[in-house]
């Protein structure tokens, strides 16, 4: 042991004299803390919403959103861009809980919160609302039911969750239209998703709106609906397919687009239409589907009136259609880039190209002998 020199008696009495000090002071509070909800009466966020760690996973990202529609096409794309960034993200369904498996694994543990809904049930809606920083409706259909028609499923809807937004003080509002949503449209669909935009801008004018081409991915109603159609022996078009201009936009990128305009509030209150690099024409497309797919493309041209006749027999089947008249006109509608709206480059996304992203989409519909090639020996589609 080494020897106590007067130094360490010194400091040891002032360590002592220290304690005793304290022990006698008295202990008076310099402030204090409230705890409050999100956000308080000044509608102000609270320090529980602030980032933190260093980002990634298991970091908190300062994002809580609602994603209604989370269960569908989209959906899963989105969440799992914001798990990845750890956000907090709560996602209102109506299917069976089995259903919402390959969601949970999407973000770190708690991050995820699922409750079950209806659009009937204001007082449970505005609950899911009030907890969130933003709030992301992807809700929408491409065939009508009795229960939900178009008018419930993009106008009512639309107008409830953007209204109920606005009361709750929520600063953001994201919700997704479609390309050539208008008004005077024939297409219902389209027609009632313009609807839906006008309602949406009425309720919370600083809402953006985005306007996505038809999304391909590896669960779409686009590509593998004509790849499937190879079981039917043939693939039956409108004569006008030839001339029918469509620009894919792939499911990453619009989900891609849907985190931008969370993160850049610049985007509020504005437009955006979602699309692909390029055009084709709806035969040279599906035609280069098949080509991808290494099946033999055998085509139709069948009249107008007559395809959607045969679409109107499968709407009336009591489960969803594998064709329906809706369907028909919007594969076979043109998609044009519209003048002073911003895209994908203005939220800085790289679009990706059918050429790149179709096999993502279409290996699976390969023969066995084929799965594995590649595809720098497949004739690229002509872009218009």
């Amino acid at each position: 042991m080494w020897p106590r020199t007067s130094l360490h008696l010194k400091m040891s009495a002032l360590l002592t004299k220290s304690t005793i000090n304290l022990r006698s002071a008295v202990l008076r509070p310099l402030g204090c803390i409230a705890i409050t909800p999100h956000r308080n009466a000044s509608n102000k966020h609270h320090l529980s919403l602030v980032p933190k760690g260093r980002g990634g996973r298991s970091s908190f990202s300062g994002i809580v959103a609602a994603v209604f529609g989370g269960t569908g096409f989209v959906g899963r794309y989105l969440i799992t861009r914001l798990g990845r960034e750890g956000s907090q993200i709560v996602v209102p369904h109506r299917c069976d809980e089995y259903n919402l498996n390959h969601l949970k694994v999407m973000g770190d543990l708690g991050q995820l919160l699922f409750r079950d809904y209806t659009l009937h049930n204001e007082d449970l809606i505005r609950d899911i609302i009030g907890h969130c920083n933003v709030v992301i409706n992807l809700i929408g259909s491409n065939n009508e039911t009795r229960n939900f028609p178009y008018e419930a499923v993009h106008i009512d809807a639309a107008r409830s969750l953007a209204r109920y937004t606005k009361e709750a003080g929520v600063p953001r509002f994201i919700h997704m239209s479609a390309l050539n949503a208008d008004i005077k449209s024939d297409v219902k669909f389209l027609s009632t998703k313009a609807v839906g935009e006008t309602v949406v801008k009425d309720e919370f004018p600083d809402a953006t709106i985005l306007r996505p081409s038809l999304i391909f991915g590896p669960e779409d109603r686009y590509f593998n609906h004509f790849a499937n159609q190879r079981f039917f022996g043939n693939v039956p078009l409108y004569p006008s397919a030839s001339t029918t201009v469509k620009r894919p936009v792939y499911v990453s990128d619009v989900a891609e687009a849907i985190i931008s305009c969370i993160k850049d509030k610049d985007t509020a209150g504005r437009t955006y239409e979602l699309m692909g690099p390029k055009g084709y024409h709806l035969d040279d497309l599906v035609s280069f589907i098949y080509r991808v797919s290494r099946r033999p493309y055998v085509k139709t041209m069948i009249p107008r009136f007559a395809l959607r006749a045969v679409a109107r027999g499968f709407e009336l089947t009591k489960r969803t259609p594998y064709l329906s008249r809706e369907m028909l006109e919007l594969q076979h509608l043109d998609e044009h880039v519209t003048a002073g709206i911003p895209g994908l480059e203005d939220l800085g996304v790289k679009a990706t190209t059918v050429e790149d992203g179709a096999i993502r989409v279409l290996r699976r519909h390969r023969a066995d002998r084929y799965f594995d090639l590649g595809i720098d020996d497949i004739e690229p589609a002509p872009a218009v």
